[in-house]
């Protein structure tokens, strides 16, 4: 057993890790003091919202509802993954519950940013570096670790890939038509109703 493998090393690492996202969280709360707080209309202002286009802020405007919902969405099935894994797995289930393609991709990921120091990053977590795909990728690996809660494997590829192609669509500055949105919140309403957030 490598040094690294030890419990008391893995525990002290996990502590870590929490004290990390403690710091985080304050710098976040700091910053928002400091910054004032982050409203739509201060964002707007820091970008020049008002110089662009009208009629492509309006379009945009409509589609930024469907964008907090597609990204809260994404964040819940993170959120839930890592919750339940942590619970039942400890605090080595990333290496321990998630492929090897979907490490290294993550990785890579937080290797890229890493370098760009000047940005800030899209999380603390690995899973925040994970595709749609990779969650359900984590979910089928671990499926018994979700049984309970979720149906079948194939009713969460359904509902993730339906997402995920309106997902595409917003993140890549489109429009989506009404059935698409009515579809996204369906698939959202279904998801919700059946977790039991």
């Amino acid at each position: 057993m490598s040094m690294l493998d030890r419990p008391d090393n893995r525990i002290a690492g996990f502590v870590l890790k929490g004290q990390l996202a403690e710091v985080a969280l304050e710098r976040l709360t700091q910053g928002g003091k400091r910054g004032g707080e982050l409203t739509f209309e201060s964002i707007a202002r820091k970008v020049s919202l008002k110089d662009l286009d009208p009629d492509a802020v309006a379009d945009a405007k409509k589609m930024s509802a469907i964008y907090v919902a597609i990204a809260s969405f994404e964040n819940m099935v993170r959120e839930l993954i890592s919750d339940r894994l942590l619970e039942e797995k400890g605090a080595n289930w990333w290496n321990s519950c998630v492929s090897d393609d979907v490490r290294k991709r993550a990785e890579r990921k937080i290797k890229d940013e890493e370098r760009i120091r000047w940005h800030g990053t899209r999380g603390i977590s690995p899973i925040y570096f994970t595709e749609l795909k990779d969650l359900i990728s984590i979910l089928q690996k671990n499926w018994s670790s979700f049984e309970d809660l979720l149906p079948d494997i194939e009713w969460v590829r359904h509902i993730i890939r339906t997402i995920e192609r309106s997902r595409n669509v917003i993140m890549h500055s489109g429009q989506l038509s009404i059935d698409d949105i009515e579809r996204v919140g369906m698939n959202i309403r279904d998801w919700i109703r059946q977790i039991g957030t």
